[in-house]
């Protein structure tokens, strides 16, 4: 026995007093069926009114002392999700107590199978959102930013709805398997004629789930560099240092060498200076120490050496590297500064030349 036999033996018709009035009949049905389902319908909304204003209102009162958010969430369920759902089902019940015709009974069965399918595909997506948001991005050891998290939710809104929309399609009776058929035929002619398109989205996945960089980030590609404003499903917008928007393919990002700096935890800095020929060897013994000294004295630095490098076409060439905290280009700019600084007033105690491009010209005089 199925549920629509089940409802129907048990008709609320059967309780209604026996009189002639009931049995006059519109659109086929008698006045008694219309008042069996009415009385239903207003019986059953009415036991759900009343469980949902005792339990639920009870339930949630706990639920809000509590810190966590999963019995917040499930209660938004019942409230938002399962309700309508009841709600429905009552409705259904009512209409099953009338006698319908074919046409009427499958277009109220159709309808029930599209709203239960675009809920149960509603709730679904929920508890997936709730899930990558609350659990995820807390549990995870390499935490999801704002910018994945939305890619990731676009992929599978678009997975979950396109299974919602297989599913009617397939009760409403279309012939599933033709119309995939069809499709795929069409897709393979699609995706020839946008196959750049494609590629791009695939490379906007591989963004988010690799992230090389992110939304924030100061990168340089080839001769560009920039600030990462936006990544767009075929695009990604990077305000670059002279101001202007550069417009990238996510696949000519995702095949160039990229420089990341704003993941970079500490600068290396190389520079040079040189000191004239004529500098005494004495002198230029203690550059390497004057300079170490001069860093060491720098908070968020640290030295890592300095030699006399080579013998250059007009000066001694002294090589200093030393490193730097932090991806901070200005903060690097004002420590490089200070240490330029220094070294100007040391080098002019010690009296020790800073070399120039210059020629010495000899003449000779022939009598």
């Amino acid at each position: 026995m199925n549920f629509e036999n089940l409802i129907q033996k048990f008709n609320v018709q059967n309780i209604l007093p026996n009189s002639e009035i009931w049995q006059h009949r519109f659109l086929g049905n008698s006045l008694g069926r219309y008042v069996a389902g009415l009385i239903v319908f207003i019986g059953l909304l009415m036991f759900l009114k009343m469980f949902k204003s005792i339990i639920v209102t009870r339930l949630r009162k706990i639920t809000d002392k509590t810190k966590s958010n999963l019995d917040d969430f499930v209660m938004d369920f019942f409230e938002h999700k399962l309700f309508p759902i009841l709600y429905f089902g009552a409705f259904y019940i009512a209409v099953l107590q009338l006698n319908l015709n074919p046409g009427i009974k499958k277009l109220v069965n159709s309808a029930g199978v599209i709203y239960l399918a675009f809920q149960v595909t509603g709730f679904g997506y929920k508890i997936t959102e709730y899930f990558l948001k609350e659990k995820i991005d807390l549990r995870s050891k390499y935490k999801i930013n704002d910018t994945t998290s939305a890619g990731i939710l676009l992929f599978i809104k678009f997975l979950f709805w396109g299974l919602c929309t297989t599913f009617v399609l397939d009760n409403l009776g279309f012939d599933i398997s033709a119309i995939i058929a069809g499709l795929g035929v069409g897709g393979v002619a699609l995706a020839l004629a946008s196959q750049n398109i494609l590629n791009d989205l695939f490379n906007y996945f591989v963004i988010f789930f690799d992230r090389p960089f992110e939304v924030g980030d100061f990168i340089i590609v080839g001769d560009f560099a920039g600030t990462i404003k936006k990544i767009g499903i075929k695009t990604t917008r990077i305000a670059s240092l002279s101001g202007e928007e550069l417009i990238f393919a996510n696949s000519d990002l995702t095949s160039s060498r990229v420089k990341n700096y704003k993941r970079m935890q500490m600068r290396r800095v190389v520079f040079e200076l040189g000191a004239t020929y004529d500098t005494p060897v004495d002198k230029m013994e203690k550059i390497p120490g004057i300079i170490k000294e001069i860093i060491d004295g720098i908070e968020e630095t640290k030295f890592d050496r300095c030699h006399f490098k080579s013998y250059g076409a007009f000066s001694l060439n002294i090589e200093t590297v030393y490193y730097v905290n932090g991806n901070d280009y200005t903060k690097y700019m004002d420590i490089q500064q200070d240490i330029n600084f220094k070294i100007k007033r040391a080098f002019e105690k010690e009296v020790i030349e800073f070399a120039f491009p210059t020629q010495t010209l000899y003449v000779e005089k022939n009598d």
